[in-house]
């Protein structure tokens, strides 16, 4: 296939080299989906220090690389590997990425330098497009992280002969992360006073990376349809919904895809058993092996919920909490939860199975073969999320015939259709009002489901584990965007 375009992809985090939630999971897809369409996709992500440079093959490539600062210049080291043949880098730079975590420390409390980590690396991956001679056509830059990359292209970059053709696009996986940060910092970050005004950087006097994005890319959009839709009002637009608004027809959603290569109980090697549309006996034996792993009662006629989720207010796992004792009180139905966040809900979630021993098991913190196995064994996948600007769990949970249990909001709106008794149509259990209530009686409704209405049970597994959320349909949409990019770019 001939080559289309250059494209560089950067990203805070990237699958399965280092991950908090679904940012991840496309940077570390999408580049194939864009390789196998013909791009040259490269992607730039920190060299963290707990990265096992062994296991994923990482192997010096620039050892000494100058990137300039606003008020100095910076020495750092590059690294490099291939992702399925893609080629990845990695800035090493001690100082900022020799940390225990991606933006926080144990205790969860932000890093206090990581406005100057990110500027650093915004401008340390351009400054490796120069020093490699790649000049790419469009530069990806996602979340507040890389959100200045833009800004860097626009102010300092605009007539150089490698980064001056190069149209960005930013997009925004969570509005609610914006990365707004004291002025103190701006210095460092180098983009002029006359660039710190309301209408690009600054906000009620800090500098916020996420709006000189929205405010300096060439084109921007989100992670599913419904979420743009929900971003660009008073409510959802946490402070900058003008700023998407005045983007106009430069502001859109695209759902994210799924890399099936990990996500299929066909060809899970992390589960005990395959199973398929056809054959889910293999599903049987991985709920039992998922009610030992969690201490239950084992039982094949009890249904599981299962959660996977990082515990922070987004994801509405105090709903839940709110209602998970008259759940498993009034229903015969166990939880299976896996998760990690704010300590509160930790430690509620971890009491639990002392209370509620063979019927709640909980993990606290994160085991990717466990969310596997949580995916594989369970019947229903409970997602009561206040907003979700895509999601993807409820995408592996209808492939591996684990109904979802869903708020309608964001890109869960966009995936799981609701259930309907009269026909049997759906993909799965749908509610609207964010409330303990609405969770206790959306649980209550698949579990009648699953006693009461096998029949309706089997036809929504089967519709489900049909659905194909790959990225062959969304990769074309983001061909689409890039074109218009540089259409843009073009245009000034």
């Amino acid at each position: 296939m001939k080559k289309k375009h250059n494209v560089l992809i950067v990203s805070s985090e990237c699958a399965p080299y280092a991950k908090t939630g679904g940012l991840a999971d496309v940077a570390g897809s999408l580049p194939k989906a864009l390789k196998k369409r013909g791009y040259d996709v490269r992607v730039v992500i920190p060299k963290y220090s707990f990265l096992d440079v062994r296991k994923y093959k990482i192997e010096p490539f620039i050892h000494n690389m100058g990137v300039w600062m606003g008020d100095r210049e910076e020495w750092c080291t590059v690294h490099k590997t291939e992702m399925d043949g893609v080629t990845l880098y990695l800035i090493e730079f001690n100082l900022y990425f020799e940390r225990s975590g991606l933006y926080h420390d144990e205790d969860f409390n932000d890093y206090l330098d990581n406005p100057r980590r990110f500027a650093f690396f915004s401008r340390a991956a351009l400054q490796l497009c120069r020093d490699i001679d790649f000049s790419p056509d469009i530069i990806h830059t996602n979340d507040w992280q890389t959100a200045l990359i833009p800004a860097y292209l626009k102010v300092w970059h605009w007539d150089d002969p490698i980064l001056g053709k190069a149209a960005s696009v930013l997009t925004i996986h969570n509005m609610a992360y914006q990365g707004i940060y004291p002025k103190s910092h701006y210095g460092y970050i180098g983009l002029g006073e006359r660039n710190f005004t309301w209408d690009k950087l600054e906000c009620f006097g800090s500098v916020n990376f996420l709006k000189g994005g929205i405010v300096f890319a060439d084109i921007v959009n989100t992670v599913s349809p419904t979420y743009a839709m929900e971003t660009k009002t008073s409510d959802g637009g946490y402070g900058l919904a003008q700023y998407l608004n005045d983007r106009g027809e430069n502001y859109t959603g695209i759902l994210n895809g799924v890399d099936y290569a990990h996500w299929d109980p066909e060809t899970d090697n992390l589960i005990p058993a395959n199973y398929s549309i056809e054959n889910k006996e293999g599903k049987a034996f991985c709920k039992k092996e998922l009610q030992k792993r969690f201490l239950l009662l084992e039982n094949p006629d009890i249904p599981i919920v299962g959660i996977v989720s990082r515990f922070v207010s987004q994801k509405g796992l105090e709903l839940l909490a709110q209602s998970i004792e008259d759940i498993v009180q009034s229903m015969r139905v166990q939880f299976v939860i896996l998760g990690s966040g704010d300590k509160r809900l930790e430690d509620f979630f971890k009491w639990l199975p002392l209370r509620y021993g063979g019927i709640i098991g909980s993990y606290i913190g994160y085991n990717n073969e466990l969310a596997h196995l949580i995916e594989a064994g369970s019947d229903f996948f409970l997602m009561p999320s206040l907003y979700e600007p895509c999601g993807l769990n409820q995408i592996y949970s209808l492939k591996y015939g684990t109904l979802p249990i869903v708020r309608a909001t964001g890109g869960l709106a966009d995936t799981v259709e609701n259930y309907r008794e009269a026909t049997g149509e759906g993909t799965g259990f749908v509610f609207y009002e964010a409330s303990a209530n609405a969770v206790y009686y959306t649980v209550g409704w698949a579990v009648s489901t699953y006693y009461d209405r096998k029949h309706h049970l089997e036809l929504l597994i089967r519709n489900a584990m049909a659905k194909d959320f790959s990225w062959d349909k969304s990769v074309l949409e983001y061909e689409k965007l890039y074109k218009k990019a540089m259409e843009n770019k073009k245009k000034g």
